[in-house]
């Protein structure tokens, strides 16, 4: 793995400093990251260890383009990527991409849900 690559413990540490951030498990063995109790925006499927995370619809294409990015299992209508470790990606991307799918999910809440979730 490269040093400008994640870990998934990194991974894990990232969105768990987000705002409003929970994680459980779930379905066997998927770690879920979500927000406003259960509207996630990123997973890891700890049996096959992929990571999936939501990208904006306009950049879902582009990104799937790219070599060892796959639309995610059962999300990729709702424009999930997924991914295996060693990640594809720089960390500052990948930090951004995460970002981003949080706020995104954060954005689609109800206006007085979203206070103190919006960076």
């Amino acid at each position: 793995m490269s040093a400008n690559t994640m870990s998934k413990e990194e991974v894990a540490a990232y969105c768990r400093s987000l705002p409003g951030v929970k994680e459980d498990v779930k379905w066997g063995g998927v770690h879920v990251f979500f927000v406003d109790q259960s509207k996630m925006f990123a997973l890891f499927n700890l049996n096959q260890d992929g990571l999936s995370f939501k990208v904006e619809k306009d950049l879902f294409l582009g990104y799937v383009d790219r070599p060892g990015i796959h639309p995610s299992p059962y999300l990729a209508r709702a424009h999930w990527i997924n991914m295996k470790t060693p990640y594809p990606m720089a960390t500052a991307e990948l930090q951004d991409l995460l970002r981003r799918s949080h706020q995104l999910v954060v954005s689609k809440l109800p206006k007085k849900r979203q206070i103190g979730l919006l960076l």
